[in-house]
């Protein structure tokens, strides 16, 4: 097993930066168009999930998805962003992750549904679109171009939820293995 030492604290520093920064890229895509916006866990789970499956196959040992997240909270304390509807889902997942991988032994399966789990860092974020509706389309109104707000409220019914996260795990799953697969992980 790959139990923490100073090499690889060092390299989980570097994942940390680099899962906070797929983050922040995730969500920047969402300015581009409201359908991107929806779609975030789906460009989570494409973007985030080889960050997130090579640390994990680095330290196989309780706190590397601490460590993700701790990453993750810094930057929303940098960028004044550490409301409660952020910083709460990137602890819960955090937490659930680290369950996970424990349960699994830090196995290869529990490290790829850990993966999926963590995939899910900016859901707080968009999240908001299905569970606070208003305060979402008063946001978009507010800080985006005109008519961002009404085609976002179009093209996010209710049943998109449930769609979008589907397609972003599986999208995790098969960049966690065609990570592993292009990098030589063990499996």
């Amino acid at each position: 097993m790959n139990n923490w030492n100073k090499s690889n604290a060092k390299w989980m520093i570097l994942y940390a930066v680099l899962y906070a920064a797929g983050t922040a890229i995730v969500c920047v895509t969402g300015a581009i168009h409201p359908v991107l916006f929806v779609c975030y866990q789906i460009t989570a789970g494409i973007l985030l999930s080889g960050i997130i499956i090579r640390a994990f196959a680095r330290v196989k040992a309780p706190g590397a998805a601490v460590c993700l997240a701790l990453g993750m909270l810094i930057l929303l304390v940098i960028i004044k962003d550490a409301a409660a509807w952020h910083v709460i889902p990137v602890i819960v997942i955090a937490i659930a992750a680290e369950i996970v991988r424990a349960v699994s032994k830090y196995s290869w399966k529990g490290d790829v549904i850990s993966t999926a789990i963590m995939s899910f860092s900016s859901f707080g974020y968009y999240g908001q679109i299905w569970f606070n509706r208003d305060f979402t389309y008063e946001a978009a109104i507010e800080e985006m171009r005109a008519g961002y707000g009404d085609t976002l409220m179009a093209v996010s019914p209710a049943w998109a939820l449930p769609v979008v996260v589907i397609i972003g795990i599986i999208a995790s799953v098969i960049i966690s293995n065609l990570t592993a697969k292009m990098s030589g992980l063990e499996k």
